[in-house]
C-alpha cells in the first residue's frame, strides 16, 4: 500500500490515494471537457487534511472497461477511495452501478439512498439516479452524479460516513481539514 506517515500533535495522518473515474463516451472521445473529475478532486482537496495522491481516468461508458478500471485502481494502485461519476441513469449505456456491483465484495446502498434523498430537494428527476457504493478489498467505491453542483450536494450528504467506513475496512486514517468539522467516529466526542 502507498501510505506515507505524517505526524501531528493531535493525530496520525496518512497520505491517501483517491481514484477518480469519469465514465463518459463523449468526454473520453474528447467531444467535451470533463468537468466532473476535476470537481471531485477540488471537493476532496478542500475538505481533507490528508495529503492526497490522485489516480484519474476518463473512460467510455463500457461495462468491461469500468470494471477493469475499478479493479486496477483498487488492486494495483491501492486507492483508498474511488469516486466514479457518470453512467448512473437509466439510459442503455448507463452501466456504472452494474460494473460497480460486479467488482465489489459488499454493497453499501445507504450511500445511494442518501444522495438521492438530497438530490430530490433540487430536481424531481433524481429518483431516476442509480448511485450506489461498495467495498473492494480496502477500497471504498462510490458512484456519484456527473454535474459539479450535484457532486458537491451529494458528497456533502455522505462525506461524514467516509472516514469511519474506511477505518472499518482497514484503510488509512482520513481526517477533515481544520476548516471543516472533525471526522465522525463512534465513541469520539
Amino acid at each position: 500500500m502507498i501510505h506515507k506517515l505524517q505526524t501531528s500533535k493531535y493525530f496520525r495522518m496518512d497520505t491517501i490515494r483517491i481514484g477518480v473515474i469519469t465514465s463518459s463516451d463523449r468526454a473520453s472521445a474528447g467531444t467535451y471537457e470533463d468537468k466532473s473529475g476535476p470537481a471531485i478532486k477540488a471537493y476532496f482537496s478542500e475538505r481533507l487534511a490528508n495529503t492526497i495522491q490522485w489516480s484519474y481516468e476518463v473512460i467510455p461508458d463500457d461495462f468491461e472497461r469500468i470494471k477493469s478500471t475499478l479493479k486496477n485502481m483498487s488492486d494495483k494502485e491501492a486507492c483508498t477511495l474511488i469516486c466514479i461519476t457518470g453512467g448512473t441513469g437509466p439510459a442503455p449505456r448507463d452501466v456504472t452501478p452494474e460494473a460497480t456491483e460486479a467488482v465489489c465484495e459488499k454493497m453499501l446502498p445507504g450511500f445511494g439512498e442518501q444522495m438521492r434523498l438530497v438530490s430530490l430537494q433540487y430536481v424531481p428527476t433524481a429518483i431516476l439516479s442509480r448511485q450506489t457504493a461498495g467495498i473492494r478489498g480496502q477500497s471504498l467505491i462510490i458512484n456519484i452524479p456527473g454535474k459539479p453542483k450535484a457532486i458537491a450536494e451529494c458528497m456533502e450528504a455522505v462525506i461524514e460516513a467516509i472516514p469511519y467506513g474506511v477505518d472499518l475496512i482497514g484503510g488509512p486514517r482520513i481526517e477533515f481539514a481544520p476548516s471543516h468539522k472533525k471526522a465522525f467516529r463512534p465513541g469520539n466526542s
